[in-house]
C-alpha cells in the first residue's frame, strides 16, 4: 500500500450505498461490532460478491464476515498506533522507512479500502460456527505471526494451506482481490485492485456515515 502507483489511482466514484451484512445472508461475526454498526457495512458491489463467493463453497463451510467499513478516523488510529509500535522496536529507522513498514500491514489513511466501504476481512467456519485452521488468526501482525499472516506463507500446515485456498478461491471467482501480506483481506472497487487489474480509476473512496 506504500507504492506511489496506488496514491496516484483517481476515483471515480460509482455512488453506491453502504449495505449491513447483517440483513442479506451473511454470517458476521462480533468481535469488531461498534456502536453504530460501520463493522458490518461495505458496497454494495462488495457485498454481492460475497454473496457469489459464499455460493461457492460446499455444504458446510460458510464465509464468516469479520470487518468491513472503517470510518476513516478509525483508520488514523489503527495506522498511527502501528507506526508508534514499529518505531518503539526500530529506534535506527528513519520516519519514511516506518511508514513504509507500516503500510504492509495497516493501509495508510489517505488510500485505505475499508474506509471506501471496498474491503472486507473475513475467515471460513464449519457448520457448528467454528473457524477453521487458516494458520493464524485474523489480524495477526506479521512480528506476531513469524510472517504466516502472508497469504502465501511457507510455514502453514497443509490444511491451512488448503483452507486458504479454498477461501481465496471463491473469493478470486467472486472478483474480489486479496492483500497479501494478510490472508483475510479482501477487496474490491478500491486503489488496490484499480492497479492490479490495470483500471484506469477506482470506484469507491473513502466515505464518512451520515
Amino acid at each position: 500500500m506504500s507504492d506511489r502507483r496506488v496514491a496516484a489511482i483517481p476515483v471515480q466514484k460509482r455512488g453506491e450505498v453502504l449495505l449491513d451484512a447483517h440483513v442479506h445472508g451473511l454470517m458476521v461475526d462480533d468481535r469488531k461490532e461498534d456502536a453504530a454498526g460501520a463493522w458490518a457495512l461495505v458496497r454494495q458491489g462488495v457485498l454481492t460478491r460475497l454473496q457469489q463467493a459464499q455460493a461457492l463453497f460446499p455444504g458446510g463451510v460458510q464465509l464468516l464476515f469479520i470487518e468491513g467499513y472503517r470510518p476513516p478516523s478509525l483508520r488514523r488510529r489503527y495506522f498511527e498506533e502501528y507506526s508508534d509500535e514499529l518505531a518503539r522496536a526500530h529506534p535506527d529507522r528513519q520516519a519514511a522507512a516506518i511508514r513504509e513498514a507500516a503500510s504492509r500491514f495497516v493501509s495508510p489513511p489517505e488510500i485505505a479500502p475499508h474506509p471506501a466501504g471496498a474491503a472486507v476481512d473475513v475467515t471460513l467456519v464449519d457448520h457448528r460456527g467454528r473457524e477453521l485452521d487458516m494458520g493464524t488468526r485474523v489480524n495477526a501482525s506479521p512480528e506476531a505471526s513469524s510472517g504466516a499472516c502472508y497469504t502465501d506463507a511457507p510455514n502453514l500446515s497443509a490444511r491451512a494451506r488448503t483452507n486458504r485456498a479454498a477461501l481465496g478461491g471463491a473469493l478470486s471467482t467472486a472478483g474480489l482481490i486479496n492483500y497479501g501480506t494478510e490472508w483475510w483481506h479482501w477487496s474490491f472497487g478500491d486503489r488496490c485492485r484499480a492497479l492490479q487489474t490495470r483500471q484506469p480509476a477506482a470506484l469507491y473512496g473513502p466515505v464518512e456515515l451520515p
